[in-house]
């Protein structure tokens, strides 16, 4: 295992200049998925090639079906058809992706063969069992450690019964993994969402031709998919991923004096909650040339350095922007005043406990903040500005470690990350794509 890689950041002066982030992480590996799962050959231009993807790309040829890169990062995907999956020869490893490895669960769920999963540290932490119980009701029987966690061997069924399943928590992984299962199962698999969360599945799997209907009800969006349909390629075009844009957006709030334009990005409304959010604090931001691109709406975002204020943000906003938290709660920190988030429960149980490693975090370099198991309160500096100065235990989670690298950039005194290694699971080109900005990195003191 390589070396940890402490790291700091600064910047001189303001920033400026175009960022052009790597495509989004969801719709990558979906349509890395929804090509191995359709008839014949999906192209994909502008796939992230950060190592969650690439591990989703693997599993998918251990499934049997064919991926490939050409030199100019284009991807080609020969799949198998639905129920065409066969069994793997080896572990599938999904690194450090729960959204991979919660979706390829979905996949091979309905198929009738065993697949073993595993992961880093960090995913052979997290629980499983959300996922494992709506599946068990296709028929589907999992053995692994103690709460459903990886290593996990998953039993697939091949006579799979269609579901009906009312999510108990709003989490795109949880209903695509459903509707992932429903593809090969006979009849009309139907799943209820309280409140709407990403959509990128359903988007998706029209595009490759299933019949899915999404309905407003009572209790909530309701989502028919239709079992057993072939699936037809297509080609995707990956727009750039609203989460990963988040940190050169708001560098560039937080610098005086910068100007930073982020061009291509997704405005899916479901994916959107951050950028309300930050408008509704004062930020400086325009979305210019809106369009639409592989079936999704993206606009370019021209950001300048604000003067921000503390908001309360909603509980019905989290499902939009529950990767965002721990960058807003950077961006809190500078604010006049409190800001209070609602809803946040789900970040208890990513890739790290994200409440407690942001609240250490800010704690540490002179940040007032309090939670719940639900809420997350941080104390804005405003224009008494935020000291700095401390190392941050990142606990291998790349958000944690992008987010105070982002901060580090505006304090009195730099911060320091204790690992910058996972930054390249998600958002690989993060370093220079930041210095062509202006900022500047330097390993830190371990």
């Amino acid at each position: 295992m390589n070396d940890v890689r402490p790291l700091t950041a600064r910047a001189e002066g303001p920033l400026a200049g175009t960022a052009p982030i790597p495509g989004d992480k969801s719709v990558s590996h979906r349509a890395l998925i929804f090509g191995a799962m359709a008839v014949g050959e999906t192209v994909i231009t502008g796939l992230l090639e950060g190592e969650d993807v690439l591990d989703t790309a693997k599993a998918m040829r251990a499934l049997g079906a064919e991926v490939t890169r050409d030199a100019d990062g284009t991807w080609h995907v020969f799949g198998v058809g639905t129920g065409g999956f066969s069994e793997p020869e080896t572990v599938i490893d999904c690194g450090n992706s729960g959204t991979g490895c919660r979706l390829i669960m979905g996949a091979v769920a309905t198929h009738g063969f065993a697949t073993t999963f595993t992961g880093d540290a960090s995913l052979r932490s997290r629980p499983m069992g959300r996922i494992l119980d709506p599946l068990a009701a296709f028929g589907t029987r999992a053995a692994g450690r103690s709460g459903g966690r990886l290593p996990l061997t998953l039993i697939g069924t091949g006579d799979p019964v269609p579901v009906e399943y009312t999510l108990p928590v709003a989490s795109a992984q949880v209903k695509s993994a459903v509707l992932l299962a429903g593809l090969a199962a006979p009849g009309q698999t139907v799943v209820v969402e309280p409140e709407a969360t990403r959509d990128h599945t359903e988007r998706m799997l029209r595009g490759f031709g299933a019949a899915v209907e999404v309905a407003e009800a009572q209790d909530g969006r309701v989502i028919t998919l239709t079992g057993q349909p072939e699936l037809t390629p297509c080609r995707v075009a990956v727009p750039r991923d609203p989460s990963s844009a988040a940190f050169p957006v708001v560098a560039a709030l937080l610098v005086p004096g910068s100007e930073v334009t982020v061009p291509g990005v997704s405005r899916n409304p479901t994916r959107d909650g951050l950028y309300t959010t930050l408008v509704e604090m004062g930020a400086d931001i325009t979305f210019e040339n809106e369009r639409e691109e592989g079936g999704e709406p993206v606009a370019d975002l021209r950001v300048r350095g604000s003067s921000l204020r503390g908001v309360e943000v909603p509980p019905e906003r989290a499902a939009s922007m529950i990767d965002e938290y721990p960058i807003l709660s950077v961006v809190a920190s500078f604010a006049e005043g409190r800001t209070v988030m609602r809803g946040v429960g789900e970040l208890r149980v990513k890739e790290s406990d994200r409440i407690a490693a942001m609240e250490a975090g800010l704690n540490a370099n002179g940040v007032t903040t309090s939670s719940t198991e639900d809420s997350f309160t941080v104390e804005g500096r405003g224009g008494d500005g935020v000291e700095g100065g401390a190392m941050v235990a990142t606990h291998l989670d790349h958000r944690i470690a992008m987010s105070f690298l982002v901060m580090s950039l505006a304090t009195r005194n730099p911060v320091t990350i204790d690992d910058a290694r996972p930054v390249a699971t998600s958002f690989p080109n993060f370093e220079p794509l930041m210095t062509t900005l202006g900022a500047d990195f330097r390993g830190g003191t371990p």
